[in-house]
């Protein structure tokens, strides 16, 4: 309601980066009314969030299967106004999606080199959209860590799954007689991470009620932490480092956009639904849930 209300004139629609688009030529920066732009962002929400649901019910990841995980990423992808758009970071976590449905496999497959190379694949997909996902192939060196006795081949399969992406697009710019701008792909990662931020902390005063909850997800999830079976805990674990790795990766990116935290959202949501399915005092989870919405709601007005 909000970003209806305060209708911008105008949004753009960035599908690729500009080094994917001589592979995939397609134009829709400004293909979308706004309306129509956000209209169609709520629908990849919505999706996004019921398929989130079942692989946080499927790995077991909180006590009993519900639609906590589905109700919290669709609020943390409205704490701000830039996350109700499309853009390339909520395209993005669908890969996102894919690949912590992957990850949590790893502990259950004698032979993971397939489910690895298929990741790193993933990773350089998602990476064709919005640079930064790139990032994410840390996450398959924690993942192998975590769930799977060391391997050499394992974790190369990942690299090389991600490499072989990269190299048809390097055959396709050596086609084009293009071969020095496939170069220039790589510079972002010899960026330093940004000391200085410019920041409006009257912007972000909507997370004071998110920053509570994670930590009495947190403090629940200590105290149950021995109880809960290995491969909830190793989950658990994978999911945290994932959400640091998202929110790091603005640095691979020149020009800073809040959506870019629309990657954090997947692994944030689900300590969020944790501490949920886990409180004892209704009156008073549901009473912080309350106004954890009305909080939201209210700063998108102002």
């Amino acid at each position: 309601m909000a970003i209806f209300y305060e209708m911008p004139p105008q949004l753009n629609f960035d599908f690729l980066e500009p080094f994917a688009r001589l592979l995939i030529n397609i134009d829709l920066d400004n293909a979308f009314s706004p309306g129509a732009n956000i209209f169609f962002a709520t629908i990849l929400v919505f999706v996004q969030a019921l398929i989130f649901n079942k692989v946080v019910n499927n790995h077991n990841l909180l006590s009993k299967p519900s639609f906590l995980p589905g109700l919290m990423f669709i609020t943390g992808t409205s704490l701000f106004m830039p996350f109700m758009t499309l853009s390339p970071a909520l395209i993005a976590n669908f890969f996102l999606i894919w690949i912590i449905d992957k990850f949590l496999k790893l502990g259950k497959s004698a032979n993971s080199i397939t489910t690895v190379f298929d990741i790193g694949m993933i990773i350089a997909l998602g990476t064709l959209i919005y640079f930064p996902f790139m990032a994410m192939i840390l996450m398959i060196f924690l993942a192998l860590l975590l769930f799977r006795p060391f391997s050499w081949r394992e974790w190369l399969a990942g690299l090389i799954g991600f490499m072989t992406v990269f190299f048809f697009l390097a055959v396709f710019y050596y086609w084009n007689d293009n071969l020095t701008s496939f170069y220039q792909i790589w510079k972002p990662l010899g960026n330093k991470f940004p000391s200085v931020f410019k920041i409006n902390y009257n912007d972000y005063l909507v997370l004071i009620p998110v920053v509570i909850i994670i930590i009495l997800a947190s403090l629940q999830l200590r105290e149950n932490f021995f109880r809960s079976f290995i491969s909830t805990r190793k989950g658990f674990q994978l999911l945290f480092f994932m959400f640091v790795v998202a929110g790091a990766s603005l640095y691979l990116k020149p020009s800073f956009r809040i959506w870019h935290f629309l990657l954090c959202v997947p692994p944030g949501a689900v300590l969020l639904a944790y501490y949920f399915s886990n409180a004892k005092k209704r009156w008073f989870y549901e009473t912080l849930f309350f106004l954890f919405v009305l909080s939201v709601q209210y700063f998108l007005f102002v």
